[in-house]
């Protein structure tokens, strides 16, 4: 019987996800309980958006979770390397079965085309995808193209007609028409592979047994089972589980809610705390009781007591969790110790003295000026934000564009912080003063206080995305409506910047 191996294979390409978290917490324990192995793997095909520092910060906060694994890009292992850009040499050899037993081809149709052939078929209501156009090439031509250097993507072929067939762990047999799926692209034009086509790769070289991933992946499966199927290998076992849903049962999303798991550590909360509660994500335990270890959720774990229904993270009950564990599993000594650890952490400590050191006259004038960095949400109102250039909705226009901007830094530096907001100003036609005083009240929950760039840089994106959202949401919010239409403004806003 074949070993359990279960993997998660996060993208480096932004802030660690509770959804990461929650996925990879039920692949562990299903490992775990079956004597298996867990594995992480670095999915890092996407060049552009993949960096060193989003690897570390996603190896950081599901290591604070307590998710470890056996296999790994930081630990090694029987089937190293573990991040992808560092297996080419494996999907150059694949690929090339693939080409040579017809199974994919060459295509050298261009941006402009693919695009006007999807407005086609949008105006004409028929199905959307890839038309097949380079399969009537010869293999001369294909030959002379390539010799002669012309851009092109590999493409794997999809059967005309018929089902893909495939049994689900938790939902039974599922069938998907192929004419629903896409002639997907497996190697892109810089000779990297695509997601669909290096997940299969890994799982099979990595002898991975059991595919536990979200729901959203279930259209894709036909395009898995099918690349198993050219190469004749066998394919794992696929298990989707439910999306991570906001409490208006829509999709979490950083948006509407803290996603990032650096923003629960940063407004301290306990690992054990926030692991419990993911394992509640459409999950219980036999005898219904809501506080329970880790070892605990292995030693009952069974996949057919998870719910369909789409789980609700709802920060409040978290909270709710949270605080029992503080009560619960904390004497006193405990709680000061932890305290200090997160409240005093010398990193975080030494970027705030210099801050407030030339404003202090006694120790005792610390902890007003300092509070704000060991708070959560500040305590503001509506009247907090009068300002005498600015209207309210002019000030809550501010708050989204320096979230969105914040959101594309891949430095979040102070210098690159500062060089944001000056151009925000520039931008929206307003002086820098003006522009900072909401982000002063939305930080600091004061009109005036430590440099806000400054404090901006020791928060963190996390955090500080978090206060922004909340200052919004005391200004009366931003309907659908305005959303969207501050969001074209933005994409414009960015575009015209690009250009400049």
């Amino acid at each position: 019987m074949q070993k359990v191996r279960t993997r998660i294979a996060p993208s480096p390409t932004g802030d660690p996800h509770v959804g990461t978290a929650y996925i990879a917490l039920f692949n562990r324990c299903f490992a775990m309980q079956h004597g298996g192995e867990f594995i992480l793997r670095i999915e890092d095909t996407d060049q552009v958006r993949s960096t060193t520092k989003s690897e570390q910060d996603i190896l950081s906060a599901l290591n604070w979770l307590g998710l470890t694994w056996s296999e790994g890009p930081d630990v090694g292992g029987q089937f190293a390397p573990y991040r992808q850009s560092e297996r080419s040499a494996l999907y150059t050899t694949e690929i090339l079965k693939l080409i040579d037993s017809k199974h994919a081809f060459h295509c050298f149709c261009t941006a402009g085309r693919l695009q006007s052939l999807r407005a086609k078929q949008m105006e004409e209501k028929s199905a959307v995808g890839y038309d097949g156009h380079c399969l009537k090439l010869s293999i001369d031509e294909v030959a002379l193209k390539i010799a002669t250097g012309e851009e092109h993507v590999i493409r794997m072929r999809i059967p005309a007609e018929g089902d893909c067939v495939f049994s689900d762990m938790l939902r039974g047999e599922i069938r998907i028409s192929w004419q629903q799926i896409d002639m997907q692209v497996l190697i892109k034009s810089d000779g990297l592979p695509t997601y669909h086509f290096a997940n299969v790769v890994d799982d099979h070289y990595m002898q991975i047994s059991h595919v536990i991933r979200g729901e959203e992946w279930i259209n894709s499966t036909p395009k898995h089972l099918l690349l198993y199927q050219y190469f004749g290998w066998q394919a794992p076992i696929y298990c989707h589980m439910p999306l991570l849903r906001n409490t208006d049962k829509s999709k979490l999303s950083k948006r509407k809610n803290p996603t990032s798991i650096g923003y629960y550590r940063d407004m301290g909360y306990l690992p054990e705390a926030v692991i419990n509660y993911l394992g509640m994500m459409g999950w219980t335990m036999p005898d219904g009781r809501e506080k329970f270890t880790p070892q605990e959720m292995i030693e009952n774990f069974d996949l057919s007591r998870i719910s369909l229904g789409g789980p609700v993270f709802d920060v409040t009950k978290l909270d709710w969790l949270n605080g029992k564990y503080i009560r619960e599993n904390l004497d006193d000594v405990q709680f000061v110790k932890l305290f200090a650890e997160w409240a005093f952490k010398t990193e975080r400590v030494t970027r705030i003295i210099p801050l407030i050191k030339d404003r202090v006259e006694r120790f005792s004038d610390v902890a007003p000026l300092a509070a704000f960095f060991l708070a959560g949400l500040p305590e503001i109102s509506a009247s907090s934000f009068e300002h005498k250039k600015l209207t309210s909705e002019e000030i809550r226009k501010i708050l989204q564009f320096v979230i969105w901007q914040f959101e594309c830094l891949r430095d979040f530096s102070r210098d690159e912080i500062e060089s944001t907001c000056n151009k925000l100003a520039d931008a929206l036609n307003v002086k820098i003063r003006d522009l900072l005083f909401p982000l002063f009240v939305a930080i600091s929950g004061k009109s005036a206080s430590t440099s806000v760039i400054d404090s901006i840089g020791i928060l963190g994106l996390d955090i500080t995305r978090a206060r922004l959202r909340h200052a919004i949401a005391t200004l009366g919010g931003i309907s659908n409506k305005e959303s969207k239409a501050l969001e074209k403004e933005f994409r414009d806003f960015w575009q015209t910047a690009e250009n400049d």
